[in-house]
């Protein structure tokens, strides 16, 4: 599995599909980032269409594209929407610390309903806890045990493509690395291939990017470039 994965963020459910058929045959893992406009703005699908559940497709998520989907949840409660994503066939979900109102329900919810295991087998079911700039990397250690891996922010403002890195998120992952070195990190906004090698040199597996794969010329072109780095880096897992 390479070390980028392409962050969709889309209003409408056309929009999504119009960008997974671009994915195709590129890549084996995408990340739906679904905003309630509450917990952060604006609100994508399936907010954005006036619902706030999963909109029903036959065939669930894999009806869209063959792809391992990876669901960032930047919704309040996400605990009350999880296992709707699950059911509609993503096998990632990242959970933000700030947003959780009962994070240990969450896991033990999902180790009941869909026998989940950190440990069990990843491309089943496998969790996520995502931390903000300016949020305590403490806060992550009661949870560490029962999660597969950390998303860092890379931007002060979620739910937006196109915000600025900030550079604060580099000592916080250096930090955490050091202590945690074996749990797997990745980084979601703010990565581009500027910002790529000091977060790969950090203790970075995966980087997460959206904006600068759509607003390149050549979309397979650029996913290549990123991945380079990885070879360059040794992050390959």
């Amino acid at each position: 599995m390479g070390i980028i994965v392409p962050s969709i963020l889309t209003a409408s459910k056309a929009d999504l599909e119009q960008k997974l058929t671009q994915l195709r045959g590129l890549v084996d893992t995408v990340q739906i980032d679904v905003v309630d406009g509450r917990f952060a703005s604006p609100a994508t699908w399936p907010y954005s269409e006036g619902s706030e559940e999963l909109a029903a497709t036959e065939g669930g998520l894999h009806a869209l594209g063959d792809f391992r989907y990876e669901v960032d949840l930047m919704t309040l409660a996400p605990e009350t929407v999880a296992g709707a994503w699950i059911a509609a066939g993503a096998s990632r979900i990242v959970v933000h610390m700030e947003s959780a109102k009962d994070l240990p329900l969450l896991i033990e919810t999902l180790e009941r309903n869909y026998g989940y295991d950190k440990d069990f087998s990843a491309d089943l079911l496998s969790i996520g806890l995502a931390v903000n700039i300016d949020t305590d990397t403490a806060v992550l250690e009661p949870y560490l045990s029962k999660v597969a891996y950390v998303q860092f922010m890379g931007i002060s403002h979620i739910g937006r493509q196109g915000e600025p890195f900030d550079e604060r998120v580099l000592e916080k992952i250096r930090a955490f690395h050091k202590a945690h070195p074996d749990i797997v990190l990745q980084v979601d906004g703010g990565a581009t291939y500027e910002s790529a090698p000091a977060l790969l040199s950090a203790g970075v597996d995966r980087l997460v990017v959206g904006h600068g794969l759509w607003e390149a010329e050549n979309l397979a072109a650029e996913l290549a470039r990123l991945e380079e780095l990885g070879l360059h880096y040794g992050t390959y897992e």
